[in-house]
């Protein structure tokens, strides 16, 4: 393949670098305990919590981070979190379960997605505070709160479907959520139901990385706090979501670069730059170019809490123009956060061994097969592209220079590609050497992981510093008193 390599370098916090750098150590999990392997470090998830929690200071409000738990099922994530003053957001029974076996009081979950009536019930009895999607939902609720003598339950309405100023409606249509227009009927059940509802507030959760949008949303979520306050309700909170974004790239230019120069493959103008001549959404229709890239943006400078700041400083169009934080602040509204990928931001990676290399017959690419399902590598799922990290067997191999590669996974299909995407390393890899994909904790690693053809899923450990050294646990071991000198497995001197 003519020009030079299209690198998509992931961006390497500090704790991921030196896990990848420490001799011999992700060579001595994956020969442990398999692969693929996935490696969290629940300490990144504190200090990301913490980072959050820097934009409530500067803006002088008060609230919650709630984990969106769906993005990753760790339990020592999830335990490391309890010992935070984080609080989590279920969406489904055995979460919810999860939550309260790992530390959580009920006072410190909410539970939104839809509900079956198991579900519905525990989180009532164990008075979690419920994000209601619908009437029929409320309705329920309250029916439980009677037929068990629960005590009055605080509930969040889940809103959609907001208008900007009058000016123009979200195109973007959601299965979640009452639409504003109903919003009235939904009170007046509140109202009716006051014996055993409580409103504690009102959410969204738009899928968008608008910042516009989700202030346009923000702004509808103030204007109905206003009417329940009309009707004698005494809501506090608002609830925006999460989807705040991650920077997975450590250089912006490359995707620009990336994403033009397939652009150009897509036209063809040059080489295809994809197995099959996939387009990721574009196409080429005599000569015009036509689709639109479905690719999540890896490259996002704002993401995550500085996101959030930009969000929180955006100006409200139908309340004269002030910043969105400033009315929050104003009526002393709590404000809820649920993101689940920001938090995740560098708590995470996957190891996959390279079973096989080979020459392509046609073209100079090569392929590799890799001890992994492309189901268990889920980056390209979520639309995000970005290069593995080698990690050879013999760090004093010569390195032979740019390779063009087809990464593909262990299962019997044609469709089992861990990406469609050519991948440029910067070196070549050879059997026994391990390929690592950085960040994959949020939704990347086991959201969509299947046991296909009775193949393993990635087994999970968790791993910390102590002392300048690694120490390691499988997952479902670790508790918060592991980096205070409990359980774990000593890695050595690997700094």
């Amino acid at each position: 393949m003519g020009g030079e390599p299209l690198y998509l370098a992931p961006r390497l916090g500090r704790g991921l670098r030196s896990f990848l750098e420490s001799p011999g150590l992700p060579h001595l999990l994956a020969d442990g305990l398999g692969s693929p392997l996935d490696v969290v470090v629940p300490e990144q998830l504190a200090a990301n919590v913490e980072q959050f929690r820097s934009v409530y200071g500067r803006h002088h409000l008060s609230g919650q981070v709630f984990f969106a738990h769906k993005a990753n099922r760790s339990s020592a994530l999830l335990r490391r979190l309890a010992a935070t003053d984080a609080g989590v957001d279920v969406a489904s029974l055995r979460e919810l379960q999860h939550a309260l076996g790992s530390g959580f009081t009920p006072d410190r979950i909410t539970a939104t997605g839809p509900k079956n009536p198991e579900f519905l019930w525990l989180a009532a009895r164990t008075s979690v505070t419920v994000g209601v999607d619908s009437l029929d939902e409320l309705e329920q609720l309250a029916v439980l709160g009677r037929k068990f003598a629960i005590p009055r339950l605080r509930v969040l309405l889940r809103l959609s479907g907001f208008e900007a100023s009058g000016v123009r409606v979200l195109s973007r249509r959601s299965r979640f959520g009452t639409p504003m227009k109903e919003c009235e009927t939904l009170l007046e059940a509140v109202e009716r139901h006051s014996d055993v509802i409580d409103l504690a507030g009102v959410a969204y959760h738009l899928d968008t990385t608008s910042v516009t949008e989700k202030a346009t949303a923000l702004e509808g979520c103030l204007r109905v706090l206003e009417e329940c306050r009309g009707r004698g309700l005494r809501p506090s909170v608002v609830d925006i979501g999460g989807g705040f974004g991650v920077d997975y790239l450590a250089d912006g230019e490359q995707w620009e670069r990336y994403t033009t120069e397939l652009t150009a493959a897509v036209l063809g103008t040059r080489p295809p730059l994809t197995w099959g001549g996939h387009g990721y959404g574009l196409r080429n229709e005599a000569g015009t170019l036509r689709g639109s890239l479905g690719l999540y943006p890896a490259h996002r400078p704002v993401a995550g809490p500085r996101y959030l700041d930009e969000l929180l400083a955006h100006p409200a169009a139908s309340f004269g123009g002030r910043p969105l934080a400033g009315l929050l602040l104003e009526h002393l509204y709590d404000l809820h956060v649920e993101p689940g990928r920001a938090l995740l931001d560098q708590c995470g990676l996957t190891l996959a061994r390279v079973l096989e290399v080979r020459t392509q017959d046609s073209g100079g690419e090569l392929l590799v097969r890799l001890a992994a399902k492309a189901d268990d590598v889920g980056l390209e799922e979520h639309g995000v592209l970005v290069d593995p990290v080698v990690v050879p067997r013999d760090p004093a191999r010569a390195a032979a220079g740019p390779v063009a590669v087809h990464l593909f996974g262990s299962l019997c299909l044609e469709t089992d590609l861990i990406t469609r995407r050519t991948v440029f390393l910067p070196r070549r890899p050879e059997p026994g050497d391990l390929l690592a994909f950085a960040n994959t904790a949020g939704y990347c690693m086991d959201f969509h992981a299947t046991h296909a053809q009775q193949q393993p899923v990635a087994r999970k450990v968790a791993v910390w510093q102590e002392g300048g050294a690694w120490r390691w646990c499988l997952d479902d071991q670790y508790w918060p008193t592991a980096s205070m000198g409990g359980v774990g497995y000593d890695m050595g001197g690997a700094q």
